[in-house]
């Protein structure tokens, strides 16, 4: 049913749970590929680099932040992929999806940064209104 599925990652606990949602659909529908997109917000990635000024541990960080969606799938044998984009979380992901004409995409109701998502609205209620496919929020 869910051949082509996008999974928004940023290593968040609901993200991992996300992931285990997205990994158990895949698993349902023979073919099915998981795109797992995570996205480096330039705001955040230049407070970053501003508090980590003298680490090789910044892109590492991201990259760990991968590491458990794909143990999962590859744990699974689901055929997945993954997507760096750069921008605001919400309007990108948005966009991947409406050009790439998912089936599904599966995001984490919350991500790692729960005051500014109360602020300025979460990523995931921004996806859910805008995404020109289903789009699966899990808590």
């Amino acid at each position: 049913m869910y051949k082509k599925i996008l999974l928004a990652s940023d290593g968040s606990e609901h993200s991992k749970r996300a992931a285990e949602n997205a990994i158990h659909i895949a698993k349902c529908s023979q073919g099915s590929a998981v795109d797992v997109v995570y996205v480096v917000d330039h705001d955040r990635a230049k407070s970053d680099v501003l508090k980590n000024w003298n680490s090789n541990e910044l892109g590492d960080s991201r990259v760990e932040r991968l590491k458990t969606v794909e143990k999962i799938a590859k744990e699974a044998g689901v055929t997945y992929k993954l997507t760096i984009l750069h921008g605001e979380p919400g309007p990108i992901i948005v966009d991947y999806i409406n050009k790439n004409q998912f089936d599904i995409a599966i995001i984490g109701s919350r991500g790692l940064n729960g005051l500014q998502e109360f602020v300025l609205g979460s990523v995931s209620h921004k996806v859910a209104k805008r995404a020109n496919c289903p789009v699966l929020i899990v808590k």
